[in-house]
């Protein structure tokens, strides 16, 4: 990561609209995990992750936020809801999967790296199987008809590779030992905090049933792409890749927590959820920095970069357990998005919502175009309805456009030739006004 925070900064604004403090606030946190790599060994496990909370409502960008950054990263990146967990004994999943989540995602992540480093000579092994099976190689001889004999079994070969460089073989048969197709399924039931042990088994008794093979006849474009899959296997060294994983999601890790919110106890209320501040604690170790087996090996989060984001709508960060709120040193606020935000996120990113509109139609034939007025007043009527009904944020653009294009969508593809869509100010409108107006249905359509 070479980028300077104020280069991150300018790489999320081409994506996410506003929030300059939150953008400011992951930047910098996104960097001081370079910097420690960079400090003397003595020093660097002393510094640990300045992990942040991003308090603000719905729709807002918060998880946009937290997964481009991972992308700039190239981290193992997880999003995870808080309201998925629960205490130890109760019913739902156990906080240390969050881990185990991870370190899968972090070895799939360096096996697709690997697996393209040697993309190249797993089709050049692959090549010489295929052209082995074809004409499989005769025996050596001294005597002078078996010189002959190779001069002409080289000049074969090399014609049948020229065939198979140009297409030419793809529908011959060959004959090919491929892994015999079983259908088993084994289900695993285990009791909570045993997921590991669930897939151990499967995986123990999944080899029992693994290396039997079964002789078929298949088409060389379909037998090109199994010996590449073989010759894959034996070229990654999946030690090296479990290796590089852990390392990754220890040093480049990002866990994303949403709706931290929900498992923090108001305790104003009587009633309480008791396995909220039990959740709350069976994360904590996570967060501090704990070890986590897993079935690559033990993971260690203590430099894992942690963001956790809610609305607190009816809480607040000071209800989280104080020794919780002690991981979480930074907490930035995001802003409720207005017409004039809804009219950027339209126009200026660069997956801005009209774009993707755009592009989806294209295959129809279809050009769309949107005049200034019509974006506003798009804006405008999400930024209405927000008001009149619950906020969601950016969210209810989606609601609006599919409102306003829903017989362009559903109209039959161009046969012939383009068709070129306008929407103008008085197009949207006619669309939306009247369900605008209508409070009542506006809840329901908008």
């Amino acid at each position: 990561m070479k980028l300077t925070p104020r280069q991150i900064v300018e790489e999320l604004d081409k994506y996410i609209v506003g929030q300059a403090d939150a953008k400011k606030s992951v930047a910098i946190a996104l960097r001081n995990r370079w910097r420690r790599r960079m400090v003397p060994e003595d020093i660097r496990e002393e510094i640990m992750p300045n992990n942040i909370i991003m308090i603000g409502p719905t729709g807002v960008g918060k998880t946009e936020i937290a997964r481009r950054l991972a992308t700039l990263a190239d981290a193992p990146f997880i999003k995870v809801e808080a309201s998925k967990f629960t205490e130890v004994g109760y019913v739902g999943r156990d906080v240390e999967s969050i881990v185990r989540d991870l370190i899968d995602l972090a070895v799939n992540m360096v096996r697709e790296r690997k697996t393209k480093d040697i993309r190249e000579a797993a089709e050049k092994s692959a090549r010489e199987r295929i052209l082995d099976l074809l004409l499989p190689a005769s025996k050596k001889n001294a005597d002078s008809e078996s010189l002959i004999d190779e001069e002409r079994f080289a000049k074969t070969r090399k014609k049948l590779s020229e065939q198979l460089d140009n297409g030419h073989l793809d529908e011959r048969e060959v004959e090919l030992d491929m892994p015999e197709e079983r259908n088993q399924v084994i289900e695993v039931f285990t009791p909570q905090g045993m997921e590991e042990m669930g897939l151990n088994i499967q995986e123990m008794f999944g080899g029992l049933f693994q290396g039997k093979t079964k002789r078929r006849k298949v088409k060389i474009g379909e037998a090109m792409t199994v010996l590449q899959h073989e010759e894959t296997r034996k070229l990654i060294d999946m030690d090296s890749i479990t290796k590089e994983a852990i390392t990754m999601v220890e040093e480049s890790g990002i866990v994303f927590i949403d709706e931290i919110d929900k498992i923090a106890g108001n305790y104003s209320h009587d009633t309480v959820d008791v396995s909220r501040e039990g959740v709350q604690r069976d994360i904590l170790p996570i967060v501090e920095g704990s070890n986590v087996m897993t079935k690559y090996g033990m993971v260690k989060t203590d430099h894992v970069l942690f963001i956790a984001a809610g609305a607190f709508h009816s809480s607040k960060p000071s209800d989280l357990i104080p020794e919780l709120q002690g991981r979480f040193p930074i907490r930035v606020e995001l802003d409720s998005l207005n017409a004039d935000d809804f009219y950027r996120i339209l126009k200026e990113p660069r997956n801005a919502l009209i774009k993707q509109y755009q592009a989806l139609l294209l295959p129809d034939g279809i050009v769309l175009s949107f005049t200034d007025d019509a974006l506003r007043e798009i804006a405008a009527s999400a930024d209405a309805v927000n008001r009149q009904t619950e906020n969601i944020g950016a969210r209810r653009l989606h609601t609006i456009m599919t409102t306003l294009l829903e017989n362009i969508l559903f109209d039959d593809p161009q046969e012939n030739g383009t068709k070129k869509v306008r929407i103008t100010k008085r197009t949207v409108q006619k669309e939306l006004t009247d369900i605008i107006g209508d409070e009542n249905l506006s809840r329901y359509i908008l």
